[in-house]
């Protein structure tokens, strides 16, 4: 597993920020519009040059409305763009290995949206390339930069809530927009592709080692075919990890950690806003279980922005990325494990 700021987030804090990284944008997607590219904006080591899109007025637009100096009207225009050196793909799901090798055999490294591919084969093809081409490739994960992820981690490494036996989470929205990428079975749609990767991460996170086998259900939704409802059991060496993850209920997530001594309670696990604290509840079984135990606050930081300046001082300093592809290749395979035992409908084994 990868450390939580990894070795680029250490660096950085370290260095004067003499120079930034160029980064390009594949694609208009939300979350590249409305977050990643304004927190990107923010960074200390960040610079955004270009954005493209297949639409080249629709490029020009979000260009004009957050000052990005080139846009281009195809994604190769912007790979053959010399003074980009990192580019961020917020395609579609189907569309993530597939760019993300022409960017890396065009000789730039890449940060590639969660999931990083259909299905943990596909995310495997990438090593050879990232081999061949000497580029650094790194899953989108930001929450493993958040400082309350890194807090949590640390408590548990300490031991303050004793040996961790169970994590539990929950993340869910309502979408029934047929027309939405994350309701299409064919562009990897569904709960567990889009929102049940991070309680899958994270439990690898914190426990730091990987989890042996997977039991799941699924219910999909009867016309558009995705997982709507997915909840899932994983199996790790020294415990378990349950989770629920829903496109068709209510907006709601929480993620626990429970020990032998006491538990943590992470409140907004996964879209920690950027504008406001955030805390956790860390009860280490000092005190009456009615006390509720020490809420611990973050002041207002914005994860992307996290995110984008550990990836740049990486390419700075040639360390690895904050989440690696190796990583991301297990992540796939525990997803694979879920989906299969959904198809079994018994436990799965992982990476086989």
């Amino acid at each position: 597993m990868s450390q939580g700021l990894s070795d680029a987030g250490a660096i950085a804090g370290e260095m004067e920020p003499t120079l930034r990284v160029k980064w390009g944008i594949l694609g208009t997607a939300a979350i590249a519009r409305t977050k990643v590219i304004p927190a990107l904006q923010r960074g200390t080591w960040t610079e955004v040059v270009a954005i493209a899109s297949r639409d080249e007025a629709r490029a020009q637009q979000v260009a004009r409305e957050l000052g990005i100096a080139r846009a281009y009207g195809s994604y190769e225009a912007l790979l053959a763009d010399p003074e980009v050196q990192v580019v961020y793909n917020p395609l579609p799901n189907h569309l993530h290995v597939p760019w993300t090798a022409r960017v890396a055999e065009a000789g730039k490294h890449v940060l590639c949206e969660k999931p990083i591919a259909m299905d943990a084969a596909e995310a495997r093809e990438l090593l050879a390339i990232r081999e061949r081409t000497g580029v650094m490739i790194g899953e989108a994960f930001m929450v493993r930069l958040h400082p309350q992820w890194i807090e949590a981690r640390r408590l548990v490494q300490e031991g303050q809530i004793g040996e961790v036996r169970l994590i539990s989470a929950y993340f869910s929205y309502f979408k029934l927009d047929p027309d939405n990428i994350r309701n299409r079975l064919e562009y990897g749609g569904g709960a567990l592709m889009d929102i049940g990767c991070y309680p899958v991460n994270l439990s690898r996170f914190i426990y730091g080692e990987e989890p042996t086998r997977a039991v799941s259900m699924i219910e999909r939704d009867p016309q558009m075919g995705i997982d709507r409802l997915t909840s899932v059991m994983l199996e790790f060496p020294s415990g378990h990890a349950t989770f629920t993850c829903s496109t068709q209920l209510g907006p709601a997530q929480r993620m626990q950690i429970f020990g032998t001594r006491g538990r943590i309670d992470i409140e907004i696990p996964f879209n920690a806003p950027p504008d406001r604290p955030v805390r956790i509840v860390l009860d280490d079984g000092s005190s009456a279980p009615a006390a509720g135990g020490e809420i611990i606050e973050f002041p207002p930081v914005d994860q992307y922005t996290l995110q984008g300046d550990a990836f740049s001082s990486a390419v700075i300093a040639g360390t690895h990325p904050p989440v690696p592809l190796e990583d991301a290749i297990r992540n796939m395979e525990v997803i694979d494990a879920i989906f299969r035992s959904a198809e079994s409908g018994g436990w799965e084994e992982i990476g086989t």
